[in-house]
């Protein structure tokens, strides 16, 4: 998975006005803050300049762009007859989720909402002429109401920045936004699913209905010693790569994520691995309608079932 071409010349132009070495030093800078485990990420500021914002940009868009087309596409499977036309961006950084609803929906209203000036004022400068009726507003989701509505809210790697004891204001805001779909995404890291399915029960006690990726509103059966996450294979850049310090041409993006709806949805089986296929059998770990974790095995013999089952991947749901 790419960015889109508007994006990565736009990027490029950013990419072109500062010196690499400025580049390098504000993406391990960053990547020293994210480490930081005794430090308050809401506290202390993550992009204190332009160039912060930038490589922030560089190695962070592709990613989350990547993690966004594929929550939320898996989630749009579920609810086939929502008609999407407004998205609120909530903690949107650069515009990175904005991008990728556009590329999925025709979109009529986009509100983004960030924080940091710097973010905030890339973001925009990236949209400018390639992305339509959008508006940004300067907010702090913790101290700040959210009065903004609109059928898709999205927040995307956000949640995991704030405090514990924030939180749950927070997901009242996002939910008291939504008219149909909330879809939110952390870290797929056992400390970010734990954020997600802490989420997911908030959400089942307040009603909602769970789209995806969930097959189900039950108690999840995931053993504790395990966790639930996705992965999408993004493309890198030269500089990408520069600033990564890696060669490889793409990386893998793991990422888990919970969408929640005030309409009833679909409910499907759901793969939740890489499918095994060995020995002239494939081998799928299901989270099934049932509230159970089921292994399924589809073999040659199965003609039909064994020539669909090996186009399917993680995330996808068994039809």
């Amino acid at each position: 998975m790419e960015l889109p071409i508007l994006l990565k010349e736009k990027l490029e132009q950013e990419i072109d006005e500062i010196e690499l070495k400025k580049l390098k030093q504000s993406a391990q800078n960053i990547s020293e803050k994210y480490r930081d485990k005794s430090s308050n990420k809401m506290s202390t500021r993550l992009i204190a300049s332009r160039e912060d914002a930038v490589a922030y940009a560089v190695s962070r868009m592709p990613a989350t762009y990547g993690a966004v087309c594929f929550a939320l596409k898996h989630s749009l499977e579920m609810m086939t007859n929502a008609e999407i036309t407004s998205l609120l961006d909530v903690g949107a950084g650069t515009g990175t989720a904005t991008w990728a609803v556009n590329e999925l929906l025709k979109i009529e209203s986009n509100i983004c909402v960030e924080n940091e000036d710097y973010m905030l004022n890339l973001g925009q400068k990236l949209m400018k002429n390639e992305i339509d009726n959008v508006q940004w507003i300067k907010k702090n989701i913790i101290t700040d109401n959210i009065e903004e509505k609109a059928d898709l809210v999205i927040s995307s790697y956000v949640l995991n920045e704030i405090k514990a004891e924030n939180r749950n204001q927070i997901l009242e805001k996002l939910w008291n936004s939504t008219e149909k779909l909330l879809l939110i995404i952390e870290p797929g890291t056992p400390e970010g699913y734990n954020q997600i399915k802490e989420i997911r029960d908030y959400f089942i006690k307040k009603g909602a209905n769970i789209v995806a990726p969930c097959a189900h509103e039950k108690e999840c059966k995931i053993s504790k010693n395990d966790w639930c996450a996705f992965s999408c294979r993004v493309a890198r850049t030269k500089v990408h790569k520069l600033l990564k310090e890696g060669e490889a041409p793409y990386e893998d993006e793991k990422f888990s994520y919970i969408a929640v709806s005030k309409m009833k949805t679909a409910k499907k089986d759901r793969i939740l691995r890489h499918p095994k296929i060995e020995n002239g059998r494939i081998t799928l770990k299901l989270c099934t309608t049932e509230g159970d974790i089921e292994e399924k095995t589809i073999t040659k013999k199965e003609k039909e079932k064994f020539k669909i089952a090996k186009k399917l991947n993680n995330g996808d749901i068994l039809k």
